[in-house]
């Protein structure tokens, strides 16, 4: 995990600028920073990439912490052409020794008509310190160490700056490895948009 840790902080202060040591003062993130959250969630909730089968779902294990970083959709054409996602870097980092995870993905909200209520979709790459293969009993063999990774969420843009997004979260390799535990995690991530 602290591996994964080094590697989020790294990737991280490369793109916050060194001045936005105050977040409280949002001008020195304001265009390249949209959003920041910082998440509760529910570890390993299901191994399937779509949130469908809620009957199924084990909540038992709330155990992970998310931060998230979302920048601002770039003003390109080619960005404009897929529906302005915004890039993200993020990590969900379990602590009771189980899979943590850090991720970078695009990230895709649509408002529901004229409501503070938008659906929001992620789709990227995952980096975890699970197990390939040979885990211990009841641990995860994620077959790779780079896997796909998806999020889906509904939400609530609760004032100017404040969001509230329930999410879930899934990694897999799609049997591109020879196992291919998937991990799933369900919570409620806050923003502060800038």
């Amino acid at each position: 995990m602290n591996r994964l840790v080094a590697v989020f902080w790294a990737f991280g202060v490369g793109f916050v600028p060194a001045q936005a040591q105050d977040l409280l003062d949002p001008r020195p993130l304001a265009g390249v920073v949209d959003e920041l959250r910082f998440g509760l969630h529910a570890h390993d909730v299901h191994h399937a990439a779509l949130p469908f089968l809620v009957n199924q779902w084990d909540t038992s294990r709330v155990e992970d912490v998310s931060f998230d970083v979302l920048f601002t959709s770039p003003d390109l054409d080619a960005f404009r052409w897929i529906g302005a996602p915004r890039p993200e870097i993020g990590a969900t980092i379990n602590f009771a020794g189980r899979d943590s995870l850090v991720h970078a993905n695009l990230t895709w909200q649509l408002p529901v008509f004229d409501t503070p209520f938008y659906l929001e979709a992620g789709l990227g790459a995952a980096i975890h310190d699970g197990a390939l293969t040979g885990a211990a009993p009841g641990a995860k063999n994620f077959g790779c160490r780079v896997n796909f990774y998806e999020r889906w969420g509904v939400g609530a843009h609760l004032s100017e700056n404040a969001t509230a997004t329930l999410t879930y979260e899934h990694t897999s390799n799609n049997g591109w490895c020879a196992a291919n535990d998937g991990l799933s995690n369900f919570g409620l991530r806050l923003g502060w948009k800038f």
